[in-house]
């Protein structure tokens, strides 16, 4: 389990949240991403192919390109 310093801004199938730890599920399976939703503060988990991390442009993300 990595548990984040400052919580990632991410954006998930729910609407946007922030992920705060992520779970290595093993070598062939997708990590569990730990995300609390900033609409009612509900804490869910995600696969890693269902969250995209939200626009930063410290590390050059923006919304028109594909990550």
């Amino acid at each position: 389990m990595l548990e984040f310093n400052s919580p990632i801004p991410v954006v998930t199938p729910k609407g946007n949240g922030y992920a705060i730890y992520v779970t290595n599920s093993g070598t062939f399976e997708n990590d569990i991403w730990t995300i609390v939703l900033e609409d009612g503060g509900n804490i869910l988990h995600f696969r890693s192919d269902q969250i995209r991390i939200y626009k930063n442009a410290t590390f050059d993300i923006n919304e028109n390109k594909n990550i």
